[in-house]
């Protein structure tokens, strides 16, 4: 009993530590890309954070819709089953990412050649998914989360 018990625990662990690196991988993505174009832009810090904000969200649900529109899933349906997959995740690797980078004094004004930028960025989502890896294991013992669609994902 002891063993069955341990071995979900292992499994949903290393499911959550895979939803966290697919959330991770948008997140960057979003992140990197809208402080560039941010700067590109010369768009304030806030706005600079609601860009890179949204294109995280944007890179993320895109990450999980491939592969599940590719198992033959429906587009509108994918992108229901995203949603329902993703949001929790991004939403807290984002809450987690922004707020270190808003600590941290200067990261939110470094600009992209100052390491500065590129260190907290790390950091942060370093940080971000360490905190975010026991929030999708809890969605996913729940069947929620990436479990939604962990079947799809196999195929």
């Amino acid at each position: 009993m002891e063993h069955t018990h341990r071995h979900r625990s292992d499994s949903a662990t290393r499911s959550a530590i895979q939803a966290t690196l697919h959330c991770l991988t948008g997140c960057a993505i979003g992140e990197i890309l809208g402080m560039v174009l941010s700067a590109a832009l010369g768009l304030g810090n806030a706005l600079s954070i609601v860009v890179s904000v949204l294109l995280a969200f944007m890179f993320g649900y895109a990450l999980t819709l491939q592969p599940v529109i590719r198992a033959g899933v429906a587009p509108r349906r994918a992108a229901r089953l995203a949603i329902a997959s993703d949001t929790v995740s991004i939403a807290t690797m984002e809450l987690v990412d922004n707020a270190f980078i808003l600590v941290v004094p200067g990261a939110i004004a470094a600009g992209l050649s100052d390491a500065l930028f590129w260190w907290s960025l790390l950091v942060s989502l370093a940080i971000a998914f360490v905190l975010t890896v026991p929030v999708n294991r809890w969605l996913i013992v729940r069947g929620r989360g990436h479990a939604v669609i962990h079947e799809l994902h196999a195929h």
